[in-house]
């Protein structure tokens, strides 16, 4: 049966009493235990709190307290407490515009206080006494306690039960209560923090001993909360944008730093994904498709990476003021910080991590080599580090296919060599000229011993599908296919940025619009139309230069249709419309240069694939070792195109306990 909703009959207009407006406003900033906890160790961190601890019943719901020993609160300002919009936090426009402190708005405890019986006990420092103020009748009484804060949060809901009656179990709100003090314990290492449940310990995170969120103290911070597992998956992140204009014509800058994880650490869900802009924990549909972006050559299927970020930027470039939960933010320039975030976490994963192995078989230190402790090591400091080697490291940059002319015709004509990475019809399509082929491999065997190379030195091919290498770590097991598939797309992808350059030299400048080489399209011999909405044919009108670029010709076809002329070639046998419909949605999403430059690599990669080296093919000991030192020279060469591994390492210590060595 359906309900009908009857006229209200006229009521007067009228002021909403103090009690239920501060109900609304609980509406929005507390939505849960988690919710009261995060606000309460805002202001205690706002205090300048070197210890928080929290205590919870029931989840939360009986009570929440949050200890500290910050600055405290003086006596004849205790009272304010609770009003609305009473803070010390800010007192005028400018400062809200720039506020770098966790709390601001004045509302959260006038809220938290119309819900739930509170009480605050403090100490302000320099004071002889503490002070006790009972939220619900005002009364002010001499208390006993060191310097510090403790809120007091009692029966969360009593005066809103029906609000009480969406609250999950006791167990889960915990879990919710948990991983809002994570977050914060993630931004401030220098902050010790402490979660008591039922009065006991649940969570506890030491303060490290380094002041403010030195790399050593966030190394450990990330260890403890997150797990040494995600420190030692992940690399170090550490990227600064050059100085832009600003306020007032003033440098302003972007800095992002933290740890990302390595793809292979990648999970099924987004629940380790943290990104802090100026120390405040915020989910930002930005800042996540920007790290999202950095793994597009290197994620494998619907995998969602993990990361632990912090942008530092300009407080007068981003507005905080957007929700009263303070979880969301709006950036000034959003184009420019997804950029910076991309670059970061991309040129961190640039770094093949073979690196870390040759600084181990280099004599270095634990402390240097351990990904753990210290930035991904580059490969190439590695040669730097042996300089008597490096003429045989470059000299090995291909991989000698002629000395596979004792093969059948057919396995041949399966492969394209790497100096011929993909047929020349092809490689006219991207606007590139065939690679030249290098010299093979010349090294005597003898200078390829295992310790001398971070993925070692070739031992024998498995099943005509894996290349088995000796290292000074133990064994190396490498996709052979998926290795030298990277390699090959890498080189692709350097020779259409190499092109594009000279055509921008050649045009005059980079507003040319012959500066930017295209895909080839093949006109439809009927054109395909589709009705479309009016944010396609306004998306269409406005790029039309990018999809021509892209191969794809769409022109309006009446007013509310839109007609496909031409396609890629590539993709000539493609459902034309289905194409155009994912274009022109993600370049009303994206900057058209984010989707040219992916429509171009997606197409890359595949030419990649089919002109790397196929299973079955049987190399040379040579051939091998040229692939192996190839790996090493390339970025991004832990992953193939698809995301999948290139290589494993196994140590010695794992081996011997495959036998029981040393039991």
């Amino acid at each position: 049966m359906n309900a009908v909703i009857s006229p209200t009959p006229r009521r007067p207009i009228r002021e909403l009493p103090d009690a239920l407006i501060s109900q609304i406003a609980a509406g929005e900033v507390v939505e849960r235990p988690a919710s009261v906890v995060r606000e309460l160790v805002d202001n205690a961190l706002d205090a300048g709190a070197s210890q928080v601890t929290v205590r919870l019943l029931a989840g939360g719901v009986r009570l929440i307290a949050v200890e500290d020993d910050g600055a405290g609160i003086l006596r004849e300002e205790l009272p304010l407490a609770f009003k609305r919009h009473a803070t010390s936090k800010i007192s005028s426009l400018s400062e809200l515009e720039s506020v770098g402190t966790m709390g601001f708005r004045g509302e959260a405890l006038a809220a938290i206080n119309s819900i739930a019986d509170c009480a605050i006990l403090s100490r302000a420092t320099g004071q002889n006494s503490a002070y006790s103020l009972d939220g619900g009748s005002g009364e002010l009484q001499p208390g006993a306690r060191s310097t510090g804060t403790t809120v007091e949060v009692k029966e969360l809901f009593f005066s809103t039960p029906a609000r009480r009656k969406f609250l999950k179990t006791d167990a889960t709100e915990l879990a919710h209560c948990v991983e809002a003090v994570r977050r914060h314990a993630l931004a401030r290492p220098d902050v010790g923090f402490a979660i008591w449940h039922e009065g006991k310990l649940v969570e506890q995170w030491r303060r490290c001993e380094s002041q403010g969120p030195t790399l050593a103290a966030l190394e450990q911070r990330l260890a403890d909360v997150l797990g040494a597992e995600f420190v030692a998956r992940s690399v170090w992140v550490d990227f600064e944008t050059s100085a832009s204009p600003g306020r007032n014509d003033t440098p302003a800058r972007i800095r992002v730093w933290g740890r990302a994880g390595f793809p292979d650490a990648a999970r099924a869900r987004a629940d380790q994904q943290f990104a802090y802009v100026n120390g405040r924990f915020v989910r930002d549909k930005v800042l996540a498709h920007a790290a999202r972006a950095a793994y597009d050559d290197v994620l494998h299927g619907q995998r969602q990476p993990v990361f632990a970020l912090y942008i530092e930027i300009d407080p007068t470039r981003v507005d905080v003021n957007v929700h009263p939960t303070k979880i969301e933010v709006r950036f000034r320039d959003s184009r420019e910080v997804h950029q910076a975030v991309r670059h970061a976490v991309e040129d961190a994963l640039a770094a093949p991590r073979v690196g870390s192995a040759a600084g181990a078989s280099a004599g270095q230190t634990d402390d240097a080599a351990n990904p753990a402790l210290a930035p991904a090591a580059s490969t190439q400091h590695f040669y730097e580090q042996n300089e008597a080697l490096a003429p045989v490291i470059y000299a090995q940059t291909a991989i000698n296919f002629d000395s596979l002319a004792g093969h059948r015709v057919s396995d041949r004509g399966a492969l394209w060599p790497l100096g011929e990475a993909t047929p020349t019809h092809q490689l006219n399509d991207l606007g590139l000229a065939a690679p030249p082929a290098l010299s093979p491999a010349s090294a005597p065997a003898a200078a390829l011993s295992s310790g001398d190379w971070p993925l070692g030195r070739a031992l024998a091919q498995l099943q005509g599908i894996y290349i088995l290498a000796e290292n000074a770590q133990g064994l190396i097991i490498v996709d052979m296919h998926a290795a030298h598939e990277r390699i090959v797309y890498e080189r692709l992808k350097a020779q259409w940025l190499e092109r594009g350059s000279a055509d921008r030299a050649t045009s005059g400048g980079v507003g040319s619009s012959a500066a930017r080489p295209g895909l080839a399209s093949q006109p439809l011999l009927i054109p395909a139309t589709f009705a479309a909405t009016p944010s396609e044919v306004a998306t269409a009108e406005a790029h039309a230069d990018t999809l021509q670029t892209l191969g794809l010709e769409i022109t309006p076809f009446s007013a509310k249709t839109l007609a496909v002329r031409a396609v890629p070639t590539t993709l000539a046998r493609g459902d034309a419309v289905e194409l155009a419909r994912g274009v022109l949605a993600e370049l009303a999403q994206q900057e058209a240069s984010t989707v040219i430059e992916r429509a171009q690599n997606e197409l890359l990669s595949s030419m990649a694939c089919h002109g790397a080296v196929r299973a079955n093919r049987r190399l040379t000991l040579e051939e091998m070792n040229a692939l192996l030192r190839q790996m090493e020279a390339t970025e991004r060469s832990d992953q193939c195109n698809h995301g999948r591994p290139t290589w494993r390492q196994f140590k010695l210590s794992e081996l011997d306990a495959l036998f029981l060595r040393g039991r």
